[in-house]
């Protein structure tokens, strides 16, 4: 499984995001690779979910061929691990 974590400039907060993502699937104990980008990359990038902010979670819904889903807090496990089972339940 592939993961993005995105953010506007691909630096920033989208690193902060994977690296929330990556503790939670740790303590899921789930097996998965875990990328970070800036969103015009996000939209042709080869993976299975995108995780990004609310603001930019409008601009990418529907133009990505993976579900995309909003995180407001990065650093919340809680909020990511909900996020997280929320994409795995629907997939």
């Amino acid at each position: 499984m592939k993961i993005l974590a995105v953010c506007g400039f691909g630096v920033g907060s989208s690193m902060i995001l994977k690296m929330s993502i990556e503790k939670v699937l740790k303590e899921m104990n789930i097996s998965a690779e875990v990328n970070n980008t800036d969103i015009n990359d996000a939209r042709g990038a080869d993976c299975d979910v995108i995780l990004t902010s609310a603001e930019l979670h409008r601009e990418l819904e529907g133009t990505c061929n993976v579900p995309v889903y909003p995180v407001k807090k990065y650093m919340d496990l809680v909020e990511v691990r909900e996020v997280l089972e929320k994409f795995l339940s629907e997939r």
